[in-house]
C-alpha cells in the first residue's frame, strides 16, 4: 500500500504543476470514480447518495458525497487543503533582453524559499486566455520540457555567497530562456500561441492574458537507504489534497463527506475562490437548504484542515519547542496555537487523537516556539466564516516552501488511513 500511494502521489504531482492543473487532476480522478460536475450557473438537483464536485476559477474544487444519513442527522465531515504553492509567476509584460539573453520578468508568489530556485531545470505551466474567431477562450498549458534556468553567480564573483546574501527579487530572479542573435527580438505571446497549437491544436487570433508559473522539472521521488522519504515540489500542499482525495474515494455511503481544495492559501486566501472567500459557504448553503437547516447541519459538522507541519530538522533542532518536535514518519501532527493561528481546540484535538489511536495511526503535536512567529492555515479562516468546529493537522516535512520539499514515505499511509476513518466515523467530536 505504501508503494502504491507514494507512486500515486508522484504521478499526481507531475500532472499538477500549477493550481489549475492540480484542480484538473482532482476533477479527472473524481469523474473516473463517478462524481458528477455541478455548474454554479445552473440549478442543482443534488440527491441523497449522489457524488458531485464544483470548481471555481479552474483552481479551486469542492467534492461532495451525500450520504444516506441527512446532514441534519449526522452533519458533514469536511477535509480542507489548498492547491497553490509558493513559486515564480510570469509578469504581464515579461520580456527582458539583457546581454544577448532573453529572460522573463517574474513576481514571487507566496513566501517562497528563493535560494533553491537557482540552477534548476525549469518549465512553465498555467492558464492562457485567448481570442479565436472573435470569441474568448481559456486553456491550460504545460511546456513540460526544461525551457529556462536561473544560473547562480560564480563564487569567484560573489565571495560572500556562503555567508548568505539577500536575493534581489527584481534583478536576480528573471530566468533565462534563450540566447539571442544580434538584433533578434522574441515575443512571449507568440510563444504561448505556438504552445496552444502544440498542446491543443488551436490556431488563435491573439493571446490576451495568462497566469503562468515556473516549476522544477525534476520528478518527485522516494529516496533514502530504506526508502524512508519522499521528496518533490509542491508537497505543501498537494500531498494533503491527494490524501484527502484517496480518503474520500474510499469512504462508505453512509455519511456526508466533503473535500475542499482551494487556491490562494499561500497569499492569505482572500479571493473569490479562496478559503477567505464565499465559495464553500455558497456551495453548502445550496446543498443544505434554508438558514435553520444550514446552521443546524454546520453545528453537527467537523472540519479537518490538513496542511503540512514542520518536522524537527536534525541540523536545526533548536528551532523547535523541546516538547513539541514532530518526526518524519511519526504520523499526522495536531497543530496548536492559543492565539488561533491554528483552529484546534481541546475537543477537536481530543477527537482526532482518539480517532488516530482507535485506528492504529501514530499521532504527534506541534506548538511553535514562544519566541518565534507562527504561520497559519485555512483552518481558522474557514472556522470563522462557517462557524464549524475545526482541527488543524498535517504531515511533518522539511524545507517547507522550497522548490523541493521532503516528507516521510510512511506518513502518507498514516494520513490516508485516519482521513478515511474520519469520513466514515459515525460520531464527531
Amino acid at each position: 500500500m505504501r508503494e502504491e500511494l507514494n507512486q500515486g502521489l508522484i504521478d499526481f504531482l507531475k500532472a499538477s504543476p500549477s493550481p489549475f492543473h492540480a484542480t484538473a487532476s482532482l476533477a479527472r480522478l473524481l469523474e473516473i470514480a463517478g462524481y458528477q460536475r455541478l455548474d454554479e450557473r445552473e440549478p442543482w438537483q443534488a440527491q441523497a447518495g449522489g457524488r458531485y464536485y464544483v470548481t471555481r476559477n479552474d483552481s479551486s474544487l469542492i467534492a461532495i458525497q451525500l450520504g444516506r444519513r441527512t446532514p441534519l442527522e449526522g452533519g458533514l465531515r469536511l477535509v480542507g487543503a489548498h492547491t497553490d504553492s509558493p513559486c515564480l509567476r510570469v509578469k504581464p509584460q515579461p520580456e527582458l533582453t539583457r546581454q544577448g539573453f532573453w529572460q522573463l520578468g517574474v513576481e514571487v508568489y507566496g513566501g517562497a524559499l528563493l535560494a533553491p530556485w537557482f540552477d534548476r531545470d525549469l518549465s512553465l505551466a498555467g492558464r492562457v486566455t485567448f481570442r479565436q474567431d472573435g470569441k474568448l477562450h481559456s486553456r491550460l498549458i504545460d511546456f513540460k520540457a526544461p525551457i529556462a534556468v536561473i544560473p547562480n553567480l560564480a563564487i569567484h564573483l560573489n565571495r560572500e555567497a556562503n555567508q548568505g546574501w539577500e536575493i534581489n527579487k527584481q534583478t536576480e530572479l528573471p530566468p533565462i530562456l534563450a540566447q539571442l542573435a544580434a538584433g533578434e527580438q522574441r515575443d512571449f505571446r507568440a510563444l504561448l500561441a505556438k504552445q496552444l497549437e502544440h498542446e491543443h491544436g488551436l490556431q488563435v487570433d491573439a493571446v490576451l492574458d495568462f497566469e503562468l508559473s515556473f516549476y522544477d522539472t525534476q520528478s518527485a521521488a522516494v529516496i533514502g537507504l530504506e526508502q524512508e522519504f519522499i521528496t518533490g515540489a509542491r508537497l505543501d500542499n498537494l500531498l494533503s489534497c491527494y490524501a484527502g482525495l484517496k480518503a474520500l474515494l474510499a469512504a462508505g455511503d453512509e455519511e456526508n463527506c466533503v473535500l475542499v481544495c482551494t487556491d490562494h492559501e499561500e497569499i492569505g486566501s482572500c479571493s473569490a475562490c479562496g478559503a477567505d472567500g464565499p465559495l464553500l459557504e455558497q456551495v453548502l448553503r445550496r446543498l443544505l437548504g434554508d438558514e435553520e437547516s444550514y446552521v443546524r447541519a454546520i453545528q453537527r459538522s467537523l472540519l479537518v484542515s490538513a496542511d503540512n507541519a514542520h518536522g524537527v530538522h536534525p541540523n536545526y533542532a533548536d528551532k523547535h519547542d523541546g516538547n513539541h518536535g514532530p518526526s518524519l514518519n511519526g504520523g499526522p501532527v495536531i497543530k496548536v496555537n492559543n492565539n488561533q493561528r491554528y483552529a484546534s481546540n481541546s475537543e477537536t484535538a481530543g477527537f482526532f487523537r482518539h480517532l488516530c489511536e482507535e485506528h492504529g495511526v501514530p499521532v504527534q503535536c506541534f506548538v511553535t516556539r514562544s519566541d518565534l512567529g507562527c504561520g497559519s492555515t485555512i483552518g481558522p479562516i474557514t472556522a470563522s466564516r462557517l462557524g464549524v468546529r475545526t482541527i488543524d493537522i498535517g504531515l511533518p516535512t522539511f524545507a517547507m516552501h522550497s522548490i523541493r520539499e521532503l516528507a516521510g514515505s510512511y506518513d502518507l499511509v498514516h494520513l490516508v488511513k485516519v482521513l478515511s476513518a474520519f469520513y466514515q466515523s459515525p460520531e464527531l467530536a
